[in-house]
């Protein structure tokens, strides 16, 4: 693994990977809708679309073009706390596609005109995630859990906001964040960390900007405690209920994925089973953890027949409650590390993977990831530390998000 950091503070990591035929490479931004305002909530997502759209030496079609007449896979995301440009790509393609990468990021043009024709586009994804009751459930509960600002927001914005925006809109926002302070370029797979840093000085280190980001923002509330419920005209219920978690590489990080494999990942999962398998009250039942920078969450989701929505709640919390009383057991526990130890070995065979662990790891610590470090600690977890973890959880205060029809009746 290499590391670099620019002396305009832009972040570079590399991590060689031998065996593999293909290079992954990021460019991360530290630029998410935790960071935007009411007035601007969606404006992240919209310039990741836009960034697509063509600069001043290629259109968007001839940037399409480019990356797939040398067989390279170009896209991106955008989540509450972060911005993603990435191109998979064959070694001997490498070049070219981070120079046209770099070509993106640095100077797309944002014409009106594609600013105009992208709102469409964007505004039906909105409207595609609206016909998703799954979605719109999960978005209620994170305005249940952190309010109105910051990771309450959603990713995409309403779609007012979308059609308000003007250049102006994205250059304000680049200014604010897409700076080298606030930048990690990442590479993994098979590429010499040599050539790395060559094409980094060559196509983007020189050219990115460099004024000082504005702060992250600190999440003020967590777990409000409260229930946003959605009337929607469709067959299922879909519940969601959060509670206070471990934020991104906190103590217990680890300890909670174990957990969560134990209480709701996979099949042979508690709630999985207890819910799904031996009452029969749903098709699908999961439980996750989600990690920021500061907060962090547990979550339990399912998709319910209406006329059992009660009694799946009342089962939900029976599980949680015996969690909490008896903990788990030796055999879990070892079942729980094993599944955790498996995720990260099976990433290691994916570049994309490797990209993102260490270009997120290193954008939000600010040093780099240790694998063996990382793998040496989870082999070593005692079921003392997860009990610990157990212990600090409080499944008495939640906030919950119910979607469905007429659900706005529905008391538990």
């Amino acid at each position: 693994m290499f590391f670099k950091e620019y002396g305009n503070r832009l972040k570079l990591v590399v991590n060689e990977m031998s065996g593999v035929m293909s290079v992954s490479v990021g460019i991360i931004v530290g630029a998410g809708s935790v960071l935007e305002t009411e007035k601007n909530n969606g404006i992240s997502h919209f310039i990741e679309h836009m960034t697509f759209k063509g600069t001043p030496s290629l259109t968007a079609f001839q940037l399409s073009e480019a990356f797939d007449e040398i067989g390279s896979q170009v896209n991106a995301f955008t989540s509450k706390e972060m911005t993603c440009y990435y191109v998979k790509s064959t070694t001997h393609a490498l070049e070219r596609s981070f120079e046209l990468l770099s070509d993106m990021f640095l100077n797309s043009s944002y014409a009106q005109e594609e600013i105009e024709k992208e709102k469409g586009v964007v505004i039906e994804e909105i409207n595609m995630y609206a016909d998703t009751p799954e979605e719109v459930c999960l978005d209620g509960l994170s305005s249940a859990f952190f309010g109105d600002e910051g990771l309450g927001r959603t990713v995409l914005g309403p779609s007012e906001n979308i059609r308000s925006f003007d250049k102006s809109f994205i250059d304000g926002y680049r200014n604010d964040f897409y700076n080298a302070d606030n930048v990690v370029v990442c590479f993994a797979g098979n590429v010499d960390r040599a050539n790395a840093e060559i094409l980094v000085d060559k196509y983007f280190a020189p050219f990115v900007k460099t004024e000082k980001s504005k702060p992250y923002y600190l999440t003020k509330a967590t777990n409000l405690g409260k229930t946003v419920k959605i009337n929607k005209d469709i067959e299922q219920n879909h519940l969601a209920i959060a509670f206070d978690g471990i934020k991104y590489n906190g103590e217990y990080f680890d300890e909670m994925s174990l957990l969560n494999t134990v209480l709701g990942s996979g099949m042979s999962s508690r709630l999985f089973q207890r819910v799904r398998e031996d009452m029969g009250l749903c098709y699908t039942i999961y439980s996750y953890p989600s990690s920021y920078r500061d907060v962090g969450s547990l979550a339990v989701y399912a998709g319910l027949n209406p006329d059992q929505t009660k009694q799946a709640y009342g089962a939900i919390f029976d599980v949680l409650k015996e969690v909490k009383r008896d903990g788990i057991t030796a055999k879990e526990f070892e079942k729980g590390k094993a599944q955790v130890l498996s995720s990260f070995a099976f990433s290691q065979e994916s570049t994309a993977s490797q990209m993102m662990l260490y270009g997120k790891y290193l954008l939000f610590e600010g040093k780099t990831f240790d694998l063996t470090d990382k793998i040496n600690y989870i082999e070593n977890i005692k079921k003392s530390k997860v009990d610990e973890l157990i212990d600090s959880l409080d499944f008495d205060k939640f906030s919950l998000s119910l979607v469905g029809k007429e659900v706005d009746k529905i008391n538990f």
